[in-house]
């Protein structure tokens, strides 16, 4: 079983930034949140890993009570 890497993996992590960005610009609200559930599903499959998984959980909401 693997731990959750929070450090940087991308090349260009502006790049991958700006993507993502990218990918929401001229929906709606709901639709970008749909395309948000979406992609966090897609992504939590790739990875496969209940812990990690759980890990990541805990590490957003963590930095959700940061801000």
């Amino acid at each position: 079983m693997a731990d959750l890497v929070t450090e940087n993996r991308f090349a260009d992590p502006d790049r991958a930034f700006r993507r993502l960005i990218e990918a929401r610009r001229g929906l709606s609200p709901e639709t970008a949140a749909a395309l948000d559930a979406r992609l966090v599903l897609l992504l939590a499959n790739h990875i496969g890993d209940d812990r990690v998984l759980e890990q990541a959980i805990h590490a957003a909401k963590a930095a959700m009570k940061a801000d």
